[in-house]
């Protein structure tokens, strides 16, 4: 997960959100996202 670049872990994320993907799977890429302390991308990225 830690090569993986924040653009594609933020897309990921709402994709998985989208596709209502696993719960775990999701709460993995919460994780990372929280690790690289990249919350407000969250909130500014293009769905």
């Amino acid at each position: 997960m830690e090569s993986l670049p924040d653009y594609i872990l933020i897309k990921t994320y709402h994709k998985a959100k989208q596709l209502h993907l696993d719960s775990k799977f999701i709460e993995l890429l919460k994780f990372e996202i929280n690790r690289r302390n990249l919350q407000h991308r969250l909130l500014s990225a293009v769905k």
